[in-house]
């Protein structure tokens, strides 16, 4: 089934919900988490010379699901790699622990009679989202002072790729 919309769980008007055990089992909200598409945080040369940092921050409370995040940090760490090869150290500061769950509906002909009455039913598992507060980083970027416009580049090709709106902050 394809992936819904992002519009449909960009905005936070629920509790989060994610509560998942090894140890108690029994315990468990979640009985099996669904993977999460964002696997790599730390990208490139971790120097301490470098002269600069550059953090893509949220503007407003938003949740972003794992697969925008992973879009986003290749969009930029291609950028970075295509222009200054080995002279940064990416980083991707949220991690999606919130599970995002779905009603899956029936659709098409005669679908009117199956999903009829379940309108408040509480959903399956279907992926997780990072819940951004307004004024926390999503990304953050180390170059030297000589690359701060392809820095500035890479962030705002990461921001396009995710909902709601971004500053790029310098340190």
């Amino acid at each position: 089934m394809k992936l819904r919309p992002a519009r449909t769980m960009r905005y936070i008007n629920s509790q989060a919900w994610g509560r998942y055990s090894v140890k108690k089992p029994k315990k468990n909200y979640v009985k099996a988490l669904p993977h999460t598409s964002l696997l790599i945080f730390r990208m490139g040369v971790d120097k301490p010379t470098y002269s600069s940092r550059y953090a893509l921050v949220s503007n407003q409370y938003v949740q972003l699901r794992s697969n925008a995040l992973e879009a986003a940090r290749q969009v930029a760490n291609k950028h970075l790699e295509r222009e200054i090869p080995g002279n940064y150290f990416f980083r991707v500061v949220s991690y999606p622990h919130n599970v995002v769950r779905e009603k899956k509906r029936a659709t098409g002909a005669g679908a009117d009679r199956l999903s009829q009455g379940m309108n408040l039913s509480f959903g399956k598992a279907v992926s997780r989202a990072a819940r951004l507060r307004k004024g926390q980083s999503v990304f953050e970027l180390k170059v030297d002072v000589a690359s701060k416009d392809i820095a500035r580049e890479a962030l705002k090709r990461a921001a396009s790729k995710l909902s709601g709106t971004y500053t790029i902050t310098a340190s």
